[in-house]
């Protein structure tokens, strides 16, 4: 785990690869079972805090390059684009699906609606301030 995760050691969230526990099983040549009792209730000290060991294994949305970036962190650059906006025009999730483009995220717009949602952050229309 640590090993797949020195970026995230080094630079936080943002930085947080895609990993499961089955790739983490074949690894180490057990069952994913295994993995998942191993490190279930299980937490680590890290430069970002204590965390629940399952916080590393996450799923993982391609990018342009052909590399997989972890929801988590999408859901960081989510966050950061709305703190960006513009307070009178806020991005709508359409919008926010052809920044992600731009930055070479392939992303649904469903999938930006409910990463905004379990960010607590509004659609775009409650948002704006006038």
């Amino acid at each position: 785990i640590l090993t797949r995760q020195a970026e995230f050691m080094d630079h936080g969230a943002s930085q947080l690869r895609p990993m499961t526990m089955s790739q983490v099983a074949e690894a180490v040549g057990v069952h994913e079972t295994t993995v998942s009792r191993a490190v279930s209730g299980k937490y680590i000290e890290t430069p970002h805090g204590v965390l629940e060991m399952k916080y590393f294994f996450t799923a993982g949305l391609a990018s342009k390059d052909g590399s997989s970036l972890a929801n988590t962190s999408v859901k960081e650059m989510l966050n950061d684009l709305v703190k960006k906006e513009a307070p009178t025009k806020p991005l709508s999730d359409e919008e926010l699906v052809k920044t992600f483009k731009e930055k070479g995220v392939k992303i649904a717009r469903r999938t930006v609606a409910k990463y905004r949602a379990e960010l607590n952050i509004l659609p775009s229309h409650l948002r704006r301030t006038y």
